[in-house]
């Protein structure tokens, strides 16, 4: 019995470091604290022994897989992995037939299918009949929206959760665990500094997978000490991932800091500066669709209507960062932060929505003018819903004399054009409209 427990334990030590720390308990898995920590709507349907078949949507290494095995090991039931990359018709028949043969003798089978995006429709009909039935419990997994890639019929009879990249907090606590659990590298004495385990962190991007794989070959190729340990140099780990460990923290203030130059170097009109301030935050490992979800609010907000093509560049470049992903989706970046620096700058959208925000805040229950009010029932038009409304198409120029400010804001004004750019054309046609309107009110048509 003793060397089968030896040699148990040197081919587990052969597994992946994410294979060999995958948690069996829910206590254990790191992450996804809106699903399965106490009180949440997962844990309770797991604890009640109430589950149902789902979908789990998300990234790649956020624990779907594990969190899968867990539900089979606490609903005391039959897992069946399956996956949709290498599986068929026939093999799916095989399992179901397995499944109901287990339904018949009491047992729970729960058919776990990565990737079940890859599945055909007819492959993913083959599920219905025994989801309905009850014969499975089937947990699809997929990094892809299950609206779009999931048949209606089966995708109708499941529960779609959300999982999330774990955040930076969760990957360092994953690390820790790894160094000091003895399936995993606990057996060791490891010399690692925290900036470099941070430096893993932030390199993997919320995949826990990408973190363990990161740091089992980092430790595996340090430099090993006269005692025996092991030490992981900065160069060890830049040599592991293909790139130099720029620390950077998301969420402190270096992040804001950056994004600040960027954003304040594009309105300054200073290309050069804002392509430096993207490639310092992008090979420090910042979220590129961040940048780019920045870069849309940018467009409007200093760009706006001095140049409308702005916004379309800026959410352009987050579809092909969302497409791309990095490295490749850097150069989308570059022209979209090149556009948007050389674009005409104007801030009249963004100061405009400010006056009318702080009116709306003060007067949020100021009554909408009855004449564009919609009267859909007798009683709403008895109430004169609708009534003196100026219909804009009867009229040749497209405009009517009619208010549409509530009383107390009447004349009140919150877009003010610059004559930046095509801005410029937006204040001639606004001053025409004002004109002609202040005409048709004094009652010249």
């Amino acid at each position: 019995m003793e060397q089968m427990s030896l040699f148990s334990e040197e081919v587990n030590m052969g597994m992946p470091l994410a294979s060999r720390l995958r948690p069996e308990k829910l206590d254990d898995y790191i992450g996804q604290e809106h699903l399965v920590a106490r009180g949440k709507v997962l844990r309770r349907m797991l604890e009640k022994d109430m589950i149902s078949s789902m979908i789990f949507w998300g990234p790649p290494g956020v624990g779907k897989t594990t969190l899968a095995r867990i539900i089979a090991n606490m609903t005391r039931a039959s897992f069946i992995d399956f996956s949709a990359v290498t599986s068929g018709i026939r093999e799916i028949k095989d399992v179901m037939k397995q499944a109901e043969s287990g339904r018949i003798m009491g047992i729970k089978t729960i058919v776990f299918v990565d990737e079940i995006h890859r599945f055909n429709k007819a492959q993913q009909d083959a599920f219905l009949p025994y989801v309905e039935k009850g014969s499975i419990i089937l947990i699809g997994a997929t990094t892809e929206n299950p609206s779009f890639e999931i048949n209606s019929a089966l995708l109708s009879r499941c529960k779609v959760f959300v999982l999330q990249a774990l955040d930076e907090g969760d990957m360092i606590r994953l690390l820790h665990n790894a160094l000091t659990d003895k399936r995993g590298l606990g057996n060791s004495a490891i010399n690692i500094e925290e900036t470099l385990l941070r430096a893993i962190a932030v390199f993997a991007d919320g995949d826990a997978r990408t973190a363990l794989n990161t740091l089992d070959m980092a430790v595996l190729n340090g430099r090993i000490e006269t005692d025996g340990s092991v030490t992981v140099l900065t160069e060890v780990l830049e040599q592991c991932t293909g790139k130099k460990m720029l620390l950077y923290d998301k969420n402190g203030e270096e992040h804001y800091n950056l994004i600040s130059a960027l954003h304040k170097s594009m309105r300054n009109t200073d290309p050069d500066a804002a392509i430096y301030w993207l490639a310092r935050m992008l090979e420090a490992g910042e979220d590129p669709l961040y940048i780019a979800r920045r870069l849309v609010r940018f467009a409007s907000e200093d760009v706006g209507m001095a140049d409308p093509q702005a916004l379309q560049v800026a959410v352009a470049a987050y579809q092909a960062c969302h497409f791309n992903g990095m490295p490749e989706c850097d150069v989308n970046l570059t022209q979209a932060v090149v556009y948007l620096s050389m674009a005409p700058k104007s801030n009249a959208l963004y100061v405009g929505y400010g006056r009318a925000k702080e009116d709306a805040k003060l007067m949020l229950t100021e009554p909408v003018p009855l004449q564009i009010r919609n009267g859909v029932t007798g009683l709403m038009q008895e109430l004169h819903y609708g009534e003196g409304y100026e219909y804009a198409h009867d009229r040749e120029e497209k405009l009517t004399a009619m208010e549409c400010l509530p009383e107390s804001l009447k004349g009140k004004e919150y877009y003010v054009p610059t004559a930046q750019g095509a801005e410029a054309q937006a204040a001639k046609r606004l001053e025409e409209v004002k004109s002609y309107r202040r005409a048709l009110q004094e009652g010249g048509k």
